[in-house]
């Protein structure tokens, strides 16, 4: 014969402070959890949204990021008639791009944060179907203009419409504000190809091109062919592929958010199994009476065990909600491979509350274990003289 649920919940509710600080401790660990898995996962959309499948982008042989790639303009002139290039109107759509990076400070960064800032003519621009400009207006080519992602807008009161930068060889005016979606753009800066060049005396060897191919199939011919041909010898790959790579950025803070989770974890599983041995102790008459009305200790055992993971489900549901209010607020993180920042937004999703959820019940099992099994092994005359 089972014991009714409701004798665990009552049994909760009589000791409401207890339950109320466990739980409290059950669902900090859990809020620590989520909050590392909603800004992984907020990295990782980061990058995921950024790309196009027909995109195909090409970097010097042996370089594995744009940062560190000289491409020449020699080299691009001869890959842009490669078959399997779509085109606009005469023109093939091939985008021949420089990357580096500037330092802006801010109020909360007086030191200065890297920006990834891209060289890039107006069919660069164009190839990058995510894009919409916000306020203002594009780039002049030959000029001294900037448009800026939003991100960067936001979070640098310099960056914005109207405002002035100083880098390579002179001041930058921002001209327009672009906003890429959910993709890493929003935090980059985009200038003219040949003005930007000039400025940091790259004039010949760049970093990159992106060409857009015909279809999918064309891309991907595209790319073997490119990696096949030694006289070009570069390196191409799919743009969705290159940025999917570099949520090996979020690798480190995951690891140490994870590590800190299980630390927290050992407590509160310890935490949980105080409370139930405490009850225990308490309850003894009332194991003695439940075991004198026919209850089986198998019956004792599942009812402190259900009133255990009652008690951590509280706890989880406290993390979900702790961690709530982070969801789509924007932070930013080194990318290690751009050694850049990327800003990004918090996405606490219902697959991460779940795990969450899972991962408070799985503390509450551990926790109430050893105090059922020590609650069903009391015997009758034992429970009831310890009143």
């Amino acid at each position: 014969m089972a014991i009714p649920i409701s004798y665990n919940i009552r049994n909760l509710v009589v000791r409401r402070t207890t339950t109320l600080m466990t739980a409290l401790g059950v669902g900090l660990t859990v809020a620590v959890l989520l909050s590392v898995l909603a800004l992984v996962q907020g990295l990782r959309s980061a990058f995921e949204a950024t790309g196009d499948p027909l995109n195909v982008l090409v970097l010097r042989k042996g370089s594995d990021a744009e940062l560190n790639s000289n491409f020449t303009r020699t080299m691009y002139q001869d890959l842009k008639f490669k078959p399997g290039i779509a085109r606009d109107g005469e023109e093939p759509m091939a985008s021949l791009e420089m990357v580096t990076i500037i330092n802006l400070a801010s109020v909360d960064t007086p030191d200065g944060m890297n920006i990834t800032l891209r060289g890039l003519p107006p069919v660069g621009v164009k190839m990058r179907d995510q894009i919409q400009l916000t306020q203002g207006r594009w780039f002049a080519p030959g000029q001294r203009e900037i448009v800026v992602g939003k991100s960067i807008a936001n979070r640098f009161p310099d960056a914005r419409l109207g405002g002035k930068l100083k880098f390579a060889r002179g001041e930058w005016t921002v001209v327009g504000v672009m906003d890429g979606g959910r993709s890493s753009v929003n935090s980059e800066i985009f200038g003219d190809l040949n003005q930007v060049s000039s400025d940091y005396n790259r004039a010949e060897v760049v970093s990159s091109a992106l060409v857009r191919a015909t279809d999918e199939v064309a891309a991907q011919a595209l790319i073997n062919d490119l990696n096949a041909d030694q006289k070009l010898n570069v390196n191409a790959r799919s743009e969705k592929s290159y940025y999917a790579a570099q949520t090996v950025s979020a690798a480190p803070l995951q690891f140490l958010g994870i590590f800190i989770s299980v630390v927290m974890a050992v407590g509160s599983c310890f935490a949980a199994m105080n409370t139930m041995y405490a009850a225990v102790a308490r309850r003894a008459k009332e194991i003695g009476t439940l075991r004198v009305l026919g209850f089986a200790r198998l019956s004792i055992l599942t009812s402190f065990f259900l009133e255990s993971v009652l008690l951590s489900l509280l706890g989880g549901i406290l993390g979900c909600l702790l961690v709530l209010p982070l969801n789509n607020i924007e932070t930013g993180i080194g990318n290690f491979v751009t050694f850049s920042e990327i800003a990004f937004n918090f996405q606490v999703t219902p697959a991460i509350m779940l795990i969450g959820m899972g991962f408070a019940l799985f503390l509450g099992a551990i926790g109430g274990l050893f105090p059922a099994r020590n609650a069903a092994n009391k015997e009758i005359l034992t429970a009831l003289r310890e009143v």
